[in-house]
């Protein structure tokens, strides 16, 4: 299966990448993976055969020869690009019939959201404070370092709306920051203390007390944080904390999530603080702490 690594300029595809950007305000990180999936499978199509002639058998294989290589979620995520490409031009007339809608796939193995325990949250966060003590880091590291985690796990914050985090939106005297989530969602989300105290150092130290505007996580340059950054900066302190190197930043909204639902919060209220559209994303977090009172009363009770 040819694989193309450059981007589309068909103008079919632009169209349709244009449409989720600016109708149904999808966030870059799935336009982009829509892009790769169309373009790959126009790739695999090859010159000989449009795409407007593709039929149910064509969309079929495709998604055989997807199997041999990739994962079921990853298969999955490929054909929902391609099948929101086919009703996409389907609804402009383009084509009649959407090869891909009634495609049958392997279902999706059901797995529980993983999650770090409170202790070793706090082992985690205790990273950059640790670096400091030794001298490792400087204060404005260790500052800007904690209040990046606080701000993950604290606020339950995706790594792109912390990215996107803007100081004209954020309310500090209060302990709110208004962040713009998926499809271009803005919601308002309460910030732990401790994540307020060291967000107020990484702001005294950088300087911007009276910034109107601006990334609210910089670097010394005053350049805002990137997502990649963010992640590998993770890492390091997953690896000080002795902790699983493939623990990703959402890993610590999951923990967020998981650890309210433990402390007695209601699900509505997690599903507003997560920003899920459906509250049934929001359900496998309860999902996540059943699994763990289960495992207590296992190891526990005399009866289990």
């Amino acid at each position: 299966m040819s694989e193309s690594t450059g981007e589309t300029v068909d103008p079919d595809v632009e169209d349709f990448l244009s449409y989720l950007v600016g109708e149904r305000r999808m966030s870059p990180a799935t336009v982009r993976n829509y892009r790769l999936a169309v373009d790959r499978f126009l790739s695999w199509l090859g010159e000989s055969k449009s795409w407007r002639d593709t039929d149910t058998r064509t969309a079929r294989s495709y998604a055989i020869e997807l199997q041999r290589t990739y994962s079921r979620r990853t298969l999955h995520n490929r054909v929902a690009g391609i099948r929101a490409f086919y009703r996409f031009h389907r609804e402009r007339g383009s084509v009649t019939v959407n090869p891909f809608s009634a495609l049958s796939l392997p279902k999706l193995e059901k797995t529980l959201p993983r999650f770090l325990t409170e202790n070793q949250i706090r082992l985690f966060l205790d990273g950059p404070t640790r670096l400091l003590e030794k001298k490792s880091i400087t204060a404005f590291d260790a500052w800007r370092d904690r209040a990046v985690l606080e701000m993950l796990y604290g606020a339950g914050l995706r790594i792109s709306e912390l990215v996107g985090a803007d100081l004209g939106r954020l309310e500090i005297g209060r302990g709110l920051i208004r962040v713009m989530g998926k499809g271009q969602k803005e919601r308002i989300v309460p910030m732990g203390k401790v994540a307020v105290h060291c967000l107020r150092q990484h702001i005294h130290l950088s300087n911007r007390e009276h910034a109107g505007r601006g990334p609210v996580v910089v670097h010394t340059s005053g350049k805002g944080v990137s997502t990649r950054w963010i992640q590998l900066q993770m890492k390091k302190y997953l690896a000080l904390a002795e902790l699983p190197q493939d623990l990703s930043p959402h890993k610590l909204r999951h923990s967020f999530a998981t650890h309210l639902l433990d402390g007695g919060a209601d699900i509505r209220s997690v599903q507003e603080l997560l920003g899920h559209a459906s509250l049934s994303t929001t359900q496998i977090y309860t999902h996540t702490s059943i699994a763990r009172l289960q495992e207590v009363y296992r190891q526990a009770h005399p009866r289990a």
